[in-house]
């Protein structure tokens, strides 16, 4: 893995469809690829880090123009990966963010986020949400073997609610034929972490990625294979009953548990 420092013209990504996962209005990621190499996501196939040394710069420039709304940070690339020890490119941004008054959101897997909770402490309408796949370590140490442990993950949010941050968790993806029997016991034990609502969302599976992920699937999950190809077919998603059952017991669940399935 290695860095690479760019300059950049722009941070700001504004949705143009209302985000009803993450309600946010805009994004940003102060890093273009992430070294934390998830296999079910495409930021794992490129080894370069690119660092957009400027992105404080530009992202005040961009501020001054902007509706007050959502900003989601970490949308694509974790923005807590390794390169932010080093360049503290993510607490400048929320530093900014703080200044102008806008709400946000970060997304992230990593407990280096702790280091910045006293600006995030103090920030109005900050939520944190902190995504796993899996709490089986046959799963998660061969899709994330990269990043801290669920059980990490799931004390960041403890910290962050005991400290007056709203927190909470993502389990996405949900890999299929992997996570289904599990699920139960991801939204007690977040619950159990004080996590104040959990979100979740399906697998996709675009472009070069399928072909990546079958064959991970062939490695070490083979016997999920065919079932996983009948599910997608020539689709980057799982057939829309898949999908519509999993929403439906996810929703009963958090009923059940008295936790918000959405923020």
């Amino acid at each position: 893995m290695q860095y690479k420092q760019i300059k950049v013209s722009s941070l700001v990504n504004k949705f143009t469809h209302k985000d009803i996962l993450f309600s946010g209005a805009y994004s940003i990621d102060p890093y273009q690829n992430c070294e934390f190499g998830c296999l079910y996501c495409d930021s794992s196939f490129d080894k370069t880090i690119y660092i957009k040394s400027n992105a404080a710069e530009i992202f005040k420039k961009e501020l001054k123009n902007l509706k007050n709304g959502r900003i989601i940070v970490g949308s694509v690339h974790d923005p807590y990966q390794n390169a932010e020890k080093q360049y503290k490119l993510t607490r400048s941004l929320l530093k900014i963010i703080k200044e102008y008054g806008f709400p946000c959101h970060i997304l992230t897997k990593s407990y280096l986020l702790i280091r910045d909770l006293d600006v995030i402490s103090s920030m109005d309408q900050c939520y944190v949400t902190i995504s796993l796949s899996s709490l089986n370590p046959n799963v998660y140490n061969v899709f994330e073997k990269n990043v801290q442990l669920p059980e990490i993950r799931l004390n960041i949010v403890k910290k962050l609610v005991e400290n007056g941050v709203q927190s909470g968790i993502a389990i996405i993806p949900v890999i299929p034929y992997l996570l289904d029997d599990e699920l139960e016991d991801v939204i007690v034990l977040a619950r159990k972490q004080k996590a104040q609502y959990i979100l979740l969302k399906h697998l996709e599976l675009k472009g070069d990625q399928k072909n990546c992920f079958m064959e991970i699937l062939q490695k070490k999950f083979p016997d999920i294979v065919q079932k996983f190809q009948k599910l997608y077919k020539s689709s980057y998603i799982p057939d829309e009953s898949y999908i519509s059952t999993l929403n439906n017991t996810f929703e009963k669940l958090c009923r059940k548990h008295n936790i918000k399935n959405k923020i």
